[in-house]
């Protein structure tokens, strides 16, 4: 037999109120193998009998005496008690059919019919009612979590309607799902856009914009719209599932203006540093400071990201911070050094790692400061280091360094002049120094996009970096 019938005998309603065909039927419907609950004649009796012995379906004569006729009985059956209806008739005008076509009913049985005609009918209905009753056990379990899930969700049909909208969605947006049901979008989900870069919200499909709530209240909002499978010859709708991410936003700005804060401190340290250093070394005054812009102007015209430029510039502010443990007189010695002061100097390396490396900077600032005497062939100190175990930021510390220095005046010779400067580096490129370092230095002279006599002449006219 049929799906129930597989689970135990169905049990089945014959509500008829000609004695003769209640009983023709109760013996067809047994003969079946069906379990047949009760025989009842009137559509009052149906809810008396229905609690006391309940039924999987009801067979139901349409036209039955008294005020509850069959059709207002199989409403009752289906809608209250979840128990399906085959309405049997031998007659009934237009305007009834009509009435019983609004009750769904699982099935129509026209007098007289055959017993094989009878149990395909009742099967049938059997299956139907399953299917739908599977159908809006799975709707109900939807809704409750549509309804108690912590995003908003608003479902669109496929004229772009409210079919459908979550407690959540109605408290952002201040509509209520009676108000909001069959209005255009636009109108209960108001937005304006606002700019953001965020590479990882738009590859997941996440969209911020900004939600006007019904009271006129702008509500940050993050947003992902997913089409709905295409309704046959309707179209698509769309599900739009959002949250409220005013909480997160006024996080995200007091991290902003707190590491702002904390910027413009390490900023000020840095600086209170240097000036240190150089008020022991009045003849080097400044040099730092040009390191760091020559230095930061060569990390930008290579691109690199935001931060790492940064990194860079503070390294070269107090990259000779080791300098504060070489004696004074060596300093401002105007005579060549001898072999032992030289040696003295060259500790300055190691001396400024010595200091910072245990301050947690947001760059490897300490590894700059003892790396920038070292040369790419590995003549230099304090390490002896090689090409691929320099830093790319200790590389650009070192070209600008040594510009820098035989540039500029010394207490023991005079300043060499920028074009010997550059013919060092240049006649040294791939040797001393790293190769697209030098050819970014050389770049940035011949193109009169920097210079040290003009504090201002690498803020505008670099290539921008990368963002980091």
């Amino acid at each position: 037999m049929g799906v129930f019938k597989k689970m135990g005998r169905a049990k089945i309603l014959i509500v008829e109120d000609e004695n003769l065909v209640a009983r023709d039927l109760a013996n067809m419907v047994k003969t079946l193998g069906y379990e047949v609950t009760d025989v009842i004649q009137t559509g009052e009796a149906v809810l008396k009998s229905i609690n006391q012995n309940p039924p999987d379906l009801a067979l139901m004569d349409i036209v039955l005496k008294g005020s509850l006729d069959g059709i207002s009985a199989a409403s009752i059956l289906w809608e209250e008690h979840s128990i399906p209806v085959v309405y049997i008739t031998s007659f009934a005008d237009d305007l009834t059919f009509e009435r019983a076509k609004l009750t769904e009913p699982f099935g129509y049985l026209i007098k007289p019919f055959e017993e094989r005609e009878l149990e395909l009918t009742i099967e049938t209905a059997l299956y139907k009612a399953k299917m739908q009753l599977l159908l809006k056990e799975k709707e109900q379990w939807l809704s409750t979590i549509l309804r108690s899930i912590g995003d908003g969700i608003i479902v669109l049909n496929p004229e772009g309607k409210v079919s459908l909208i979550n407690p959540v969605a109605q408290k952002i947006t201040g509509w209520s799902e009676r108000e909001a049901i069959g209005q255009p979008l636009d109108e209960v989900f108001k937005s304006k856009e606002i700019s953001t870069q965020n590479q990882i919200l738009e590859a997941s499909g996440l969209h911020e914009t900004v939600l006007i709530s019904r009271d006129g209240q702008e509500i940050p909002v993050e947003q992902i719209i997913t089409p709905l499978p295409e309704e046959k010859g309707k179209g698509a709708g769309q599900v739009i599932v959002f949250r409220d991410i005013s909480l997160r936003k006024k996080v995200e700005q007091e991290l902003k203006e707190s590491w702002a804060r904390l910027h413009r401190t390490l900023e000020g340290t840095i600086q209170a540093i240097s000036t240190t250093i150089e008020m022991r070394d009045p003849y080097t005054a400044g040099h730092q400071r040009r390191v760091a812009r020559l230095a930061e102007a060569i990390a930008r015209e290579l691109q690199l990201s935001t931060a790492q430029v940064e990194g860079i510039k503070f390294a070269a502010e107090i990259h000779d911070i080791g300098k504060i443990y070489v004696p004074a007189e060596i300093l401002s010695k105007p005579t060549k050094l001898t072999e032992l002061e030289y040696t003295i100097i060259k500790t300055h390396p190691q001396a400024g790692y010595e200091i910072l490396k245990n301050i947690e900077f947001p760059w490897p600032i300490a590894e700059i400061v003892l790396q920038h005497h070292e040369r790419i062939n590995g003549s230099g100190y304090p390490q002896a280091l090689k090409n691929g175990q320099i830093l790319l930021e200790a590389r650009i510390l070192a070209v600008a360094d040594v510009v820098e220095a035989m540039s500029s005046h010394r207490p023991y010779r005079p300043s060499f002049g920028i074009d010997k400067a550059l013919d060092e580096i240049k006649a040294n490129k791939g040797i001393l120094y790293d190769s697209e370092v030098v050819e970014a230095c050389l770049r940035l002279f011949a193109e009169a996009r920097f210079s040290f006599e003009s504090p201002n002449s690498n803020r505008f006219q670099l290539h921008g970096a990368k963002k980091a």
